[in-house]
């Protein structure tokens, strides 16, 4: 399963399967489905991090023993960084858009300080 051409052929058959099942989801479901899609991200930001350190305990081992030649895991840390930090801007944006569409749905609950203490000076009166 490590060819390389396997596992390239393997993902351009899910970005297809996952374009063509998103393409027919009504535009209102788009956001509830994004907040499912934050769970996602958070089990690809826990990968990432797992790989990050398993590479690095690599690392650190190979240096004891003398090993010189790192050059591959090198390039399995730079991946891993940038899966992490990407999983971590999926999974804070799709939160904040989650936020603001639950927001939309309350009935005037107050958003801001200033209306809070309104609300709270209004009730003790």
């Amino acid at each position: 399963m490590s060819n390389p051409f396997v596992l390239i052929l393997i993902f351009i058959v899910s970005a297809l399967v996952g374009y063509f099942v998103i393409r027919k989801i009504p535009s209102l479901l788009h956001t509830p489905l994004m907040s499912g899609m934050n769970a996602l991200s958070g089990i690809t930001l826990i990968g990432a991090i797992i790989v990050l350190t398993d590479t690095l305990r690599l690392i650190s081992m190979m240096q004891e023993l003398g090993i010189k030649e790192k050059g591959h895991l090198y390039f399995a840390l730079i991946l891993s960084g940038i899966a992490i930090i990407l999983a971590m801007i999926n999974v804070v944006g799709g939160f904040g858009v989650t936020d603001r569409m639950l927001r939309m749905f309350d009935k005037k609950k107050p958003t801001t300080h200033k209306e809070r203490k309104e609300v709270n000076d209004g009730a003790s009166n």
